[in-house]
């Protein structure tokens, strides 16, 4: 782990640290308790040991509530998971839309080149007049609404009038085919459904008559009461046949059933159901995951204001597509009372500069983003400084991957020294980061600064002991209860799947999936990769995260890589494959394998060289965009798995089913072998 290490150089300082939000809160609590926190490590231990930190976040954060909290815990469903505030009412939309002036709430984008500005006034008058059509139809507290839907200001409407109802909200991206849409509408059974007819991708226009059709048609025997359809996207008007889906509406005539009635916010228990999100469902139907309102809007706007730093003066852009966790920790820049940036379309059509160029004109401050869209823009040869870009921008998150020390080191060199990158990680599982970005704290390549607030964050060993103060790597866990552990798994009543899911491995403790090292002299985290996917040739784990890193240096000969573990039955110990994309007009080359061994060799260890590298033509992603290592290593070790909707090409894991044998492989291809 010591070549980690030695990759975490100091890149930023803060210019006025103690003028960080964060480090406001922690002068607030002091003066509050009369206790004396000195710095954000003291903030942090406290926020972990005394509960009353929660009641102390929920005041600093202005949380609207009918009922405030007088009770913080008490027992809940699950042993593992207690019950939040109970006794409090509040609603998830009127903490998001607290704001009623004429401030710039949304601006929406994308590709078509069409930008439209939404007030805070005039969203809370769109989300009334879709609230009152939903009321109108019958939608009640507890009822699914679900959507097909693109990052738009009709998604915005449609999930906080879901809220204001005290209905609850699931949206899939427009590009998921119709099966993985049912994977996870059948299991929910909406009562709505919202989808769009026709969208625009990469100069594209993509017909969605069909899918609709098919979707419509088979949940009609889950209980489904009509489908809406949007207008297209280019003419704002209701496609003609979008008429002959069964038991559908054009949104215009669905608001016009609306009664003009006021916007109305349900008051609601701090763990009413808020959200479903889905698990990546790789090699299997993905699990339905409820989050509540209380625990989404705390958490998140906790992660937002405190540790992004986010104010009602910023503008808040994050890439994303309504399936993506992001997306709906996206709004949560509404309640930090921050103008959010809406973008459909490609950030690659007509070109990168383009999309670049939007960015900047909507003077966004805090931008996120992901490693594989900086990595497009290094290798295209962009440098935003050049174009005079970027100088309102002094935030930039990162997630979705591991963001290696090179490409951090880049993109502060690209996109200007003033800039905080402040990388995160945590999941769809909780609606929030675990580890994050500490404002008042040096940033260091290659490294996520600090556990956030009121998250246990701890690196066990396989035993379960602590080793992050090791400087060893081991898995990611939370030992301590925080308010955003999701409700439930939808339809999942004994709750069996959901201890499996997270306190199978230890018992009372939240294990996320996470393979990390935490740095003894910065306190920082590397991520080193999925611990479901370590690495453990001879008793040796280590992380894919790490040979990526180095794979970093070869950006101009390759396009990508996968790095996985094959253990077959028949083999006593495992063994590393690579697997290698070239760039279009790069050759797959003896040479090419001997360089990169020699690299993997020099810069991590003899031991983290693979076994083979191959060169292979595509690599599976899931729709969310993260590389899906597991059911490789699941199919190169011999299992047969049927992918699920959530692989974005599913055709591309056929190509891994050869190399189970690589044995008999080898005999045929030798072009392909790779000897230590």
């Amino acid at each position: 782990m010591s070549s980690q290490f030695e990759q975490s150089r100091l890149i930023w300082r803060p210019a006025f640290a103690s003028h960080a939000v964060v480090e406001r809160f922690r002068r607030e609590i002091n003066l509050k308790h009369g206790l004396n926190l000195k710095d954000y490590h003291d903030l942090h231990s406290y926020s972990i040991t005394d509960y009353t930190f929660w009641l102390d976040l929920w005041q600093f954060l202005g949380i609207v509530s009918s009922v405030p909290p007088t009770k913080i815990l008490q027992k809940g469903k699950y042993e593992e998971v207690p019950e939040w505030f109970p006794g409090a009412r509040l609603n998830y939309a009127e903490n998001l839309l607290w704001r009623n002036d004429d401030g710039l709430a949304c601006t929406a984008g994308g590709e078509l080149g069409i930008i439209k500005h939404y007030t805070f006034r005039g969203l809370r008058q769109m989300v009334r007049e879709m609230a009152a059509a939903l009321r109108v139809n019958g939608l009640k507290a507890g009822d699914r609404v679900a959507a097909i839907i693109t990052n738009s200001i009709t998604a915005v409407v449609l999930a906080l009038a879901t809220a204001s109802v005290g209905a609850i909200f699931s949206s899939t991206a427009t590009d998921m085919g119709a099966q993985g849409i049912l994977d996870r509408y059948r299991q929910i059974k909406p009562k709505f459904v919202f989808t769009e007819t026709e969208i625009v991708y990469g100069g594209k226009t993509i017909g969605l008559l069909q899918k609709a059709a098919e979707v419509e048609k088979d949940l009609r025997a889950y209980g489904l009461q009509c489908m809406i359809t949007l207008p297209s996207v280019q003419s704002g008007q209701p496609l003609p046949e979008a008429l002959d889906i069964p038991n559908s509406v054009s949104l215009g005539t669905f608001l016009a059933s609306g009664d003009n009635r006021e916007l109305v916010f349900e008051q609601l228990p701090f763990s009413h159901p808020l959200y479903i999100l889905y698990s990546s469902g790789t090699s299997g139907p993905p699990k339905c995951i409820v989050h509540s309102g209380g625990g989404a809007l705390v958490n998140s706007k906790k992660d937002c204001l405190v540790g992004f730093g986010i104010l009602p003066t910023d503008t808040y852009f994050q890439y994303t597509t309504t399936g993506w966790m992001m997306w709906p920790f996206m709004l949560s820049g509404l309640a930090c009372g921050a103008r959010i940036v809406l973008y459909d379309g490609s950030p690659f059509h007509p070109d990168l500069r383009d999309y670049l160029k939007f960015i900047n004109d909507q003077g966004v401050t805090v931008f996120g983003t992901s490693p594989r869209f900086l990595t497009e823009v290094q290798m295209r040869g962009i440098k935003p400084l050049e174009l005079g870009f970027f100088e309102s921008l002094r935030e930039m998150t990162v997630t979705g991957a591991v963001l290696t020390a090179p490409l951090m080191e880049w993109t502060h060199e690209a996109f200007g020294k003033q800039l905080h990158i402040g990388s995160s990680s945590g999941g769809t599982d909780v609606f929030c980061a675990f580890v994050t970005s500490v404002l008042s704290f040096p940033l260091h390549a290659g490294e996520l600064q600090g556990k956030c607030l009121g998250m246990a964050v701890e690196v066990f060993d396989p035993s379960g002991k602590n080793i992050e103060h090791t400087g060893q790597a081991g898995e990611l866990v939370i030992t301590r209860p925080h308010p955003s552990i999701p409700v439930c798994f939808w339809g999942d009543e004994s709750g069996e799947k959901f201890r499996k899911a997270y306190y199978d491995t230890f018992p009372g403790v939240w294990r996320q999936g996470d393979f990390v090292v935490r740095n003894p002299q910065t306190k920082g985290f590397i991520f080193l990769g999925r611990s479901d996917g370590v690495l453990n040739p001879s008793g040796v784990r280590f992380g894919s995260g790490e040979v990526y890193t180095v794979l970093e240096h070869f950006s101009e000969e390759l396009d990508d890589a996968l790095c996985v573990g094959q253990r077959r039955p028949q083999d006593a110990d495992e063994r590393v494959l690579l697997f290698l994309k070239m760039r279009q007009g790069q050759a797959f080359t003896p040479a090419l394998v001997e360089r990169i061994k020699n690299a993997i060799r020099t810069g991590l260890s003899p031991r983290h060289v693979p076994a083979y590298v191959f060169d292979i033509t595509d690599i599976p992603y899931t729709v969310n965009g993260k590389k899906i290592e597991i059911a490789v290593k699941q199919i190169v070790s011999g299992s047969s798995l049927k992918p699920s909707g959530t692989v974005a090409n599913p055709e591309s894991l056929q190509l891994y089913y050869k190399y189970r044998d690589i044995e008999s492989l080898l005999g045929k291809d030798v072009k392909t072998k790779a000897k230590l």
